[in-house]
């Protein structure tokens, strides 16, 4: 959940006025305590229907964070960004793109605009009142057999139970990425501003994907990194996390192999055995709370990095029977309120399947073609004994609007596969493009070293010039 030239083509480079400002316009003011501190940033909240069919009914918080520029014969207009998700914050994330260096031109061009989205963080927030021993399963549990399949099962149906059984089940059903467009378009106008840009990585590919396919008039620049297939967090998604493994995996067996004061092994080969002997250890002798599933899950996250070190010590401690750091302390309110927003747009956005059996055929299925992780992706949780339906048909990604989207993906992005991205590049047809980078790790733009890569991106949200066509990086390693 962790988490960004040829020939172009010029998408209208006259600058964007803001519209005149409204009684309504935010009132900026200190932002609340975050992770780390946000000097540079104001805050504000908004109000909107919690049900946009009812818009004169029950009214929810949306928390709003601004980066401002500090130019404004410079300034072109917003920024919207969105770190991912879902249930992720994003009010303090303008702060961290500017901590990662996120270029001064973009800084100059635009107001870097955050927000929690709606049920996370400081926005209402939803909450499932899991318990710690559910909390700790985690996202990923992996089946060794039809058994483990049905353990789960009883697992997931008590989760859905405690989320529709919450004090903030009513919020439950409008938690959906469609809303959280229809939250940023809301965010738009309290702004004054005639249309957004947008950077938004990881789930917050398929929020932008679903902002400019509903209000495409009202769309500027979009940069989607790290990219969902154009269904979102549905059950294809969730099974292409085996494949994604499989993909990233080769790049960490490379690297353990070249350091052998780890002793994972001399080969990739060997590595790559080393791996299934640990989690075959560890289900049968856990070290500490590193079960074997556990183990997996360790693995597939530290994928995510660009820096596979910490990765590897993690292993090299199992291997020698002392537990790594746990990912988090005691349960906390934020974990319980990223649960069951993740639970809530997850079952909200998607109809998932329900038959046990399904899963675990799907199981034994994904356990040999994805062997590293496919039989905990492709496993059954919550949704499967949601109790009511999307509230409203799936956003259909197309290529209607305006020429202004370009994604950008790592080759071997253990979360959000290259083989989604390439899916979401062709429902968005010519009104897209899309710059593959020639790295691992979860996220291209400014998290990796590619200059290739991260140059595309800074001069389509600079210049609004693009690629001519889609663009292939050569790996760099500076």
């Amino acid at each position: 959940m962790r988490k960004t030239l040829l020939a172009v083509a010029v998408l209208g480079a006259t600058v964007v006025t803001p519209a005149s400002a409204s009684a309504s316009e935010p009132a900026w003011g200190p932002c609340p305590a975050g992770a780390f501190p946000t000097p540079d940033l104001q805050c504000t909240t908004l109000k909107v229907p919690l049900d946009y069919r009812n818009p004169d009914g029950r009214k929810i918080d949306i928390a709003v964070s601004r980066l401002p520029s500090k130019h404004p014969e410079k300034r072109r207009g917003v920024l919207l960004t969105n770190p991912g998700g879902p249930g992720g914050e994003g009010l303090d994330y303008p702060q961290l793109l500017k901590l990662v260096k996120l270029p001064q031109d973009v800084l100059d061009s635009y107001d870097i605009i955050g927000f929690d989205p709606r049920g996370v963080g400081h926005s209402t927030p939803v909450t499932c009142d899991l318990t710690d021993e559910q909390l700790a399963i985690g996202n990923l549990p992996y089946a060794n057999g039809p058994a483990d399949v049905v353990k789960q099962a009883a697992v997931a149906k008590a989760e859905a139970k405690e989320c529709t059984a919450a004090s903030t089940a009513s919020m439950l059903p409008y938690v959906t990425t469609a809303n959280t467009a229809r939250d940023m378009d809301r965010i738009r106008q309290a702004l004054g501003e005639p249309a957004v840009s947008y950077l938004g990585a990881s789930y917050g590919t398929y929020l932008g994907a679903v902002y400019t396919t509903m209000f495409p008039e009202r769309s500027d620049r979009f940069v989607l990194d790290s990219n969902l297939g154009p269904g979102g967090y549905d059950i294809d998604a969730m099974r292409n996390f085996g494949r994604g493994m499989e993909d990233r995996f080769p790049d960490f067996a490379k690297f353990a192999a070249a350091h052998p004061e780890y002793g994972l092994g001399t080969t990739p080969a060997r590595v790559t055995a080393k791996f299934h002997e640990l989690a075959a250890r560890l289900d049968k002798t856990p070290v500490d709370w590193v079960t074997g599933s556990a183990f997996r899950g360790l693995t597939f996250e530290g994928l995510y990095a660009t820096n596979l070190t910490r990765l590897a010590e993690d292993w090299q401690a199992l291997d020698q029977g002392r537990a790594p750091k746990p990912p988090g302390g005691s349960v906390s309110t934020s974990v319980q309120n990223l649960f069951a927003a993740r639970f809530a747009v997850l079952c909200g956005d998607s109809a998932w399947p329900r038959s046990v059996a399904g899963y675990q055929l799907d199981v034994a299925v994904d356990r040999i073609r994805y062997p590293l992780i496919g039989a905990a992706t492709a496993n059954i949780a919550a949704c499967a004994f949601w109790p009511s339906a999307p509230v409203e048909p799936k956003v259909r990604i197309t290529g209607r609007g305006p020429a202004n989207v370009l994604l950008v993906q790592n080759e071997r992005d253990p979360g959000t596969p290259l083989a989604g991205a390439r899916k979401l590049r062709a429902a968005f047809g010519d009104r897209a493009r899309m710059v593959t980078v020639d790295q691992g790790g979860h996220g291209a733009y400014l998290f990796g070293p590619n200059r290739c890569g991260n140059t595309a991106v800074t001069e389509f949200l600079g210049t609004g010039s693009r690629p001519a066509r889609d663009l292939a990086c050569a790996a760099e390693t500076t």
